[in-house]
């Protein structure tokens, strides 16, 4: 009788799987862009080169080629990251609903953290000078939204009360423009943690600086009556 056929051996693909090798190229991609972030940030964007980029992620130049096309697509990214962020984290607050003042905090908020960290920093402290005409036109179209949900928010505080009337316009510009400039001074190894300034600073943005004495309370007339 003759003997059972063997299967032959397969031997294993060194290549992970599709799914997995996309997986890990997103990784890598982001890897590149948060790094150029800080770097952009440390040193400006034009003292910063791609092979700086490749040297702190310990690669070679060519091979960030495979994850970004150029200096200026990588600042585009960067910076669409962080108004992607604000945008998404604005558009659940507004979805969640409550009182204006509430959302408009809420939104202070998100917009507070976001400018603390990598790409948000980038915003502020490169902004969308060094790119091209037609790659700047996206990113203003992207801050509009984000500037035209604060004043919508505004409108509605002042409908409701909680916020004195104003010109909403001026009034975004003046919240986001003080928020703003956290991402120019803030250090993530300072006093304050992100929570810490992003609380007083809406403190400080919503209810002034100026000391307002707490008004003499009126006594009762029944107790006026007893003396």
């Amino acid at each position: 009788m003759a003997p059972p056929a063997l299967s032959p051996s397969i031997p294993p693909s060194p290549w992970e799987p599709a799914g997995r090798r996309a997986q890990q190229r997103e990784v890598k991609r982001n890897a590149v862009l948060q790094t150029a972030a800080q770097l952009f940030n440390e040193r400006g964007f034009h003292a910063t080169s791609l092979d700086d980029i490749a040297e702190r992620l310990n690669v070679s130049k060519p091979t960030l080629y495979y994850y970004v096309e150029s200096k200026d697509q990588i600042l585009l990214e960067c910076v669409k990251t962080a108004l992607d962020l604000m945008q998404a984290g604005i558009g659940e607050v507004r979805a969640a609903g409550g009182s204006a003042i509430d959302q408009l905090k809420a939104c202070m908020r998100i917009y507070s953290g976001v400018v603390t960290q990598d790409f948000g920093m980038c915003v502020i402290r490169i902004g969308e000078d060094p790119l091209p005409d037609p790659l700047k036109k996206e990113l203003r179209r992207l801050k509009a939204g984000i500037d035209g949900q604060f004043r919508r928010l505004i409108e509605d505080g002042v409908a409701e009360g909680s916020l004195a009337p104003c010109d909403p316009k001026m009034a975004a510009f003046m919240l986001a423009g003080a928020l703003s400039w956290i991402g120019r001074w803030y250090r993530p190894d300072g006093e304050l943690t992100p929570d810490q300034i992003a609380d007083q600073g809406i403190d400080l943005l919503l209810n002034g600086v100026l000391h307002r004495p707490v008004a003499a309370r009126r006594k009762p007339a029944a107790a006026k009556a007893k003396r």
